[in-house]
């Protein structure tokens, strides 16, 4: 089905790549988005939708010094997140904390509660356990995996361990498992590598996956879900790495992210440089795709796994974020810095 946009709409002022959910806000269906500009001052822009849902209304704009290039938001506390930037050929991250005085119209710097500083490497990105409070986090750059104990009352991070991929290697990703806090998934060249923070040890690989993003299901242990470096999305068990459970075309163009719904993990999100963000239906395991695809389908027709092309974007779509408050709601974000909220509601499978 290919369909144009009828969400709720939203610009930025600058070009962006970045937008994550504020898992943390119970009372709000909000987003976090940062900019990309070479020439002028980055922005950092909270931002709610209406009770009604029929708006975008931006609660705090915040200066940021640097092109924000990876962005996470902190899953306890919604006034705290995390961003990898970049100033030239540097690279930096840091951990930063919105004002309390946010939602006035002349609003208050970030206050940046620390910095992680021991990079050497190109960082890639920074994650968060995916719920709940920790005071650990983990950065990945290049060459590095590293883990953090984050102390924001002493405004510090610490390394607490750290990995070499090794020379002849390039890490480029990664994603937290939300079923093992000690797991970690790490895209790295042709492979998707899987970490025990706790040794820091490779555990397990899956060869030749080619992937340029990953996400976990968080309903299902063992499920992860990739974006080829190309065009494709794969669906693994990681018991059974060395093929995948399920395959979608994915994109005309590069699919660029993942993202698997946070409550109906049968609903995959993908966006591409193609100017498109694609709904997909597609369940884990073989002997759920025959139970959960009878529900959309006739018993004499096949369905088709793409549910919805949301395909009027004018520029290439790298910004994909779940609601987990409302998950039937997505926020995407086009690289010429347009935030659209959609509802996939209509295409919930029946419990």
């Amino acid at each position: 089905m290919q369909g144009g946009s009828t969400g709720v709409g939203y610009g930025l002022k600058y070009q962006a790549r970045c937008i994550v959910d504020v898992k943390a806000d119970t009372d709000h269906t909000s987003f976090i988005a940062g900019t990309l500009s070479l020439k002028e001052e980055n922005e950092v822009h909270l931002i709610r939708l209406s009770s009604a849902g029929t708006e975008l209304i931006c609660e705090g704009l915040f200066s940021h010094p640097n092109e924000i290039w990876d962005l996470s938001s902190c899953p306890y506390n919604p006034r705290i997140f995390s961003t990898v930037f970049s100033s030239g050929e540097s690279y930096g991250a840091a951990v930063w904390q919105i004002p309390e005085l946010y939602g006035q119209s002349n609003s208050p710097q970030l206050e940046q509660l620390a910095s992680l500083d021991a990079h050497t490497c190109k960082i890639k990105c920074i994650l968060w356990w995916p719920s709940g409070r920790t005071d650990k986090l983990i950065s990945i750059d290049e060459r590095n995996i590293f883990l953090w104990r984050l102390d924001s009352a002493k405004k510090t991070a610490k390394v607490q361990s750290q990995e070499t991929v090794g020379m002849l290697h390039s890490f480029s990703g990664g994603a937290w498992d939300p079923h093992d806090q000690n797991a970690v998934a790490a895209t790295c060249d042709s492979s998707i590598q899987f970490w025990d923070i706790r040794m820091m040890k490779k555990t397990n690989s899956i060869e030749h996956a080619h992937a340029r993003n990953v996400d976990y299901n968080t309903k299902k242990q063992n499920i992860i879900v990739s974006a080829e470096d190309e065009s494709g999305i794969r669906i693994w068990d990681l018991r059974m790495p060395k093929i995948p459970i399920r395959e979608l075309p994915g994109h005309a163009h590069w699919t660029w992210a993942v993202r698997v719904n946070p409550e109906y993990d049968e609903l995959i999100l993908s966006a591409g440089t193609d100017s498109a963000v694609n709904l997909w239906f597609a369940s884990a395991t073989s002997s759920e795709d025959s139970k959960s695809e009878s529900l959309l389908e006739s018993p004499t027709r096949k369905v088709d796994p793409l549910l919805n092309s949301y395909n009027d974007y004018e520029d290439s779509v790298y910004g994909l974020a779940w609601s987990s408050r409302e998950p039937w709601i997505f926020a995407s974000l086009s690289y010429d810095g347009r935030v659209v909220v959609e509802s996939v509601k209509s295409y919930l499978p029946r419990r």
